[in-house]
């Protein structure tokens, strides 16, 4: 497949640069335009030498700190919640009933029941 096939490349006249077409008198408004651009102190020529600031300044916060201190440090974890834990006599253990639902047990009837129960 030839290049000239491809489709979004454009090989004719890439290596080429081309004379721009001037106008009669473009030399003229050239100068003039140059002229006031120098007027004004924007010239390329003058715009040199000098450096780029915007007049702008960031404030320096530290020097109107307050008296309070403060920290940037990040505190430690927390100690770890101690688990809740059954100590009483009423409940007998956990059955698990159709679904996965967990049932208390409170005593072996309930343990035999929950044990024979269809699903």
């Amino acid at each position: 497949m030839s290049m000239h096939m491809i489709k979004g490349i454009q090989v004719h006249g890439a290596s080429k640069r081309r004379k721009p077409k001037r106008q009669v008198g473009w030399k003229a408004a050239q100068e003039k335009h140059d002229k006031w651009l120098r007027k004004m102190g924007v010239h390329p020529e003058q715009l040199k030498g000098k450096s780029k600031d915007a007049g702008i300044s960031i404030p320096k916060y530290a020097e109107n700190s307050s008296t309070v201190k403060t920290s940037d440090s990040i505190c430690g974890h927390a100690p770890k919640k101690e688990t809740n834990t059954y100590t009483g006599t009423y409940i007998v253990g956990i059955g698990t009933m159709h679904k996965s639902n967990l049932v208390p047990i409170t005593s072996k009837e309930d343990a035999k029941n929950i044990a024979s129960m269809r699903r």
